[in-house]
């Protein structure tokens, strides 16, 4: 996973509603305007950083209602420089990002951290997960936790041995609290990826690995989850492949079906996918409309939402997002690209009703450029009278 220059975007969509934006950020660049339904505002988190790259960008609203994001910044991905860092929007606009998480083993040994996940569990601490270790097929899982806001956090603490924590996309936490969180292995001998679940029934302190009945003949890592109405659980992973293969559970992540191809394409690129409170799903990845190699379809400079519309037994049938599919967001239109997506559900779009509020999706992705490491993002809002997820 090799990382040009580039800059974190945070695109913020509102769903169904009638909603208001986020207070308007002082803004050092002049901020970029598109066509797009519900666009409101894109802008970067930040112009200048103390580092040259960032990568695997991560989004929270704490239960204080706090919005915060997270990324892993250093000279290049893989230096033992690269750290986590983390601002939060307040009064208007974003902070200057602080360094929350390295890699410093002892005085004389450092490894870089990796895909920061934050998670905001009900009934307990702000949870940051990382990951640190030599390369992605060695490095080990660490959490750090926060009762405020994501001023302080504790010490880090090492996950249990073959437990990464969330690997690159939020957990779920389901009504019986029980936190299901998607991760995946890049192998040391061979060449493998394999997809596994992680789920903990004591808010973080215990967790019990789960793997898919097969892998379907896919090599796939990072996967997202989704919600559907029967209860069930569906991963949507990345793949060398070029697809999007897909799982399912039934009994609240403690099995799992063989992976399975989706009807979507993807690049081996990052995605993420939420279940809004509506049933809706939307997918945020690079997309292809055809299979096979490295197709002419492949535009790498755009991040596009795909929303779903579940509405029967058929849609819910393994191996399908939904009977229904649209594009309707694309990130994007110049030279540069677009990759490696993190969204965030308000509490609005929270399918426990007891979790109330605006209808609201962060998406936050990283963009490439030649002018070295800044972060930023867009705000969207959804036009009355009219659906624009």
């Amino acid at each position: 996973m090799r990382v040009r220059p580039l800059a974190a975007v945070v695109l913020t969509l509102l769903a169904t509603g009638s909603w208001s934006a986020l207070g308007a950020a002082p803004q050092t660049t002049q901020p970029a305007q598109t066509s797009q339904p519900g666009v409101v505002r894109s802008e970067f988190i930040y112009d200048t950083g103390p580092y040259p790259q960032v990568h695997a960008s991560t989004l929270v609203e704490t239960a204080s209602g706090q919005l915060l994001a997270a990324w892993f910044g250093g000279t290049e991905e893989g230096h033992a420089d690269v750290s986590i860092w983390l601002a939060r929007y307040e009064s208007g606009r974003w902070s200057s990002g602080v360094k929350v998480a390295d890699g410093v083993q002892d005085a004389s040994k450092r490894f870089p951290t990796w895909n920061p996940v934050l998670f905001q569990p009900r009934g307990a601490p702000l949870m940051l997960f990382y990951k640190v270790g030599p390369s992605p097929r060695e490095w080990w899982g660490m959490v750090i936790t926060s009762t405020d806001d994501g001023r302080t956090w504790s010490a880090p603490r090492r996950l249990p041995e073959g437990i990464l924590g969330p690997i690159k996309n939020k957990p779920e936490q389901l009504a019986d609290g029980t936190i299901v969180s998607g991760s995946s292995t890049e192998a040391v001998q061979g060449d493998a990826w394999r997809v596994h679940v992680e789920v903990s029934r004591d808010l973080g302190k215990t967790w019990d690995l789960v793997k898919p009945a097969g892998d379907g003949g896919f090599n796939a890592i990072q996967p997202a989850i989704l919600r559907h109405a029967d209860g069930r659980l569906q991963l949507l992973c990345r793949s060398r492949e070029m697809q999007v293969p897909t799982t399912w559970s039934s009994d609240g992540g403690r099995t799992w079906t063989a992976m399975a191809a989706s009807s979507l394409y993807g690049v081996n690129s990052g995605l993420d996918a939420v279940t809004l409170k509506d049933g809706r799903h939307l997918l945020v990845y690079n997309p292809r409309d055809k299979p096979g190699g490295s197709p002419e379809n492949y535009r790498p400079e755009a991040l596009t939402g795909i929303a779903g519309a579940p509405t029967g037994p058929r849609a819910l049938a393994p191996g399908r997002v939904g009977v229904t599919r649209r594009r309707c967001l694309e990130a994007g239109g110049d030279a540069r690209e677009h990759a490696q997506p993190a969204r965030l559900r308000l509490p609005g779009d929270d399918p426990d009703p007891r979790r109330q509020g605006p209808r609201r999706l962060h998406v936050q992705s990283r963009e490439d450029q030649a002018r070295g490491a800044r972060s930023g993002g867009a705000l969207i809002r959804r036009a009355k009278g009219r659906r624009s997820v």
